[in-house]
């Protein structure tokens, strides 16, 4: 099959072998893929990964022991636990100590035509949603695990940090709550997306806020947890979305005399994303950069590694 391949360097390959589903698992004919700042991150040397990259999906199931699900459009939460360990029977398999994680740790992702995921790892997407909007899923589950790690009221008031792709839906996701949302970014393109919204957007070199009961670093700069921590206010939270290749020292003087809370956020909650983008509560469509096919593959990275660039899909096959 066709495939993006990271071993050292991307390269386009049309012979890499078709993965074989494990008995819980299903085969999953890939239609578009989004590139997301990790998969960029991993051909820096994020997590010493090789293979085919990609875990922001959509495809149709092509082979399944679970019948129902074959012929289904398909979206799929990336990490796969042991399903033996206390954390799996606990619920907790994304914290697995022998997981895999869908084109970042041992298992192989999704830019390519097929991939294989434990078929309870499923979620089946409404005819309502695109292909396009399908996509969009896990990243903006990934902003809503926010809501279930805090409790934030609608007299909180919130500062995100960062315009990418992961910034831009954490803020919409956050807004549902009827909280105060600010977004701080670098380029006025980017935050325009979010005109009409009721977000607050500001420009970084305009921006001298304080005091925020909440803030949340999606800058995927090494400084962004610095800067979260000096303008959260005593006893506020920050919350680290940002997984970088290289992390550069943090003052952690700043929680100590100011008694904040450090939260790490990865992964959340799929009906949520689903059902946030079925009823048109998060904008979608403005940020779609650019739709490449696979073929096209190296192309699509150098694009999405441009400051421009808020979200790159490649279409499959």
């Amino acid at each position: 099959m066709r495939a993006l391949v990271f071993n050292r360097r991307l390269q386009i390959r049309d012979d890499y072998p078709v993965p074989d589903p494990g008995e819980d698992e299903a085969l999953i004919r890939i239609t578009h893929a989004g590139i997301c700042k990790t998969d960029v991150e991993i051909t820096r040397g994020y997590m010493g990964f090789q293979g085919v990259p990609g875990h922001e999906f959509v495809g149709m199931v092509e082979q399944c022991r679970d019948g129902q699900l074959v012929g289904k459009r398909v979206v799929g939460e990336i990490n796969a636990g042991c399903e033996k360990c206390p954390r799996c029977r606990s619920r907790m398999q994304n914290h697995c100590p022998d997981r895999t994680v869908l084109g970042i740790l041992n298992r192989d992702g999704v830019f390519a035509e097929y991939a294989v995921l434990p078929a309870g790892n499923l979620h089946v997407i409404p005819d309502s949603l695109s292909d396009l909007e399908a996509v969009f899923v896990e990243p903006l589950a990934a902003g809503f695990e926010i809501l279930e790690q805090v409790s934030i009221r609608s007299s909180d008031r919130a500062c995100v940090l960062g315009d990418g792709k992961l910034g831009l839906l954490a803020a919409q996701a956050i807004a549902t709550t009827g909280s105060s949302v600010t977004l701080v970014g670098k380029h006025e393109e980017k935050l325009s997306v979010l005109e009409g919204t009721g977000i607050k957007t500001i420009v970084v070199n305009n921006f001298s806020g304080r005091d925020f009961d909440l803030v949340i670093d999606c800058t995927g700069s090494p400084s962004g947890t610095d800067s979260a921590l000096q303008i959260v206010k005593p006893k506020g939270t920050v919350i680290l979305k940002t997984t970088i290749a290289q992390r550069g020292p943090v003052d952690l003087n700043h929680l100590v005399i100011n008694e904040i809370s450090l939260i790490g956020s990865r992964c959340g909650p799929f009906p949520a994303a689903i059902d946030a983008i079925r009823a048109g509560q998060v904008k979608i469509e403005p940020l779609i950069s650019r739709v490449f096919p696979l073929e096209e593959g190296l192309e699509a990275f150098r694009y999405a590694e441009g400051e421009n660039a808020i979200k790159v899909i490649l279409k499959i096959p």
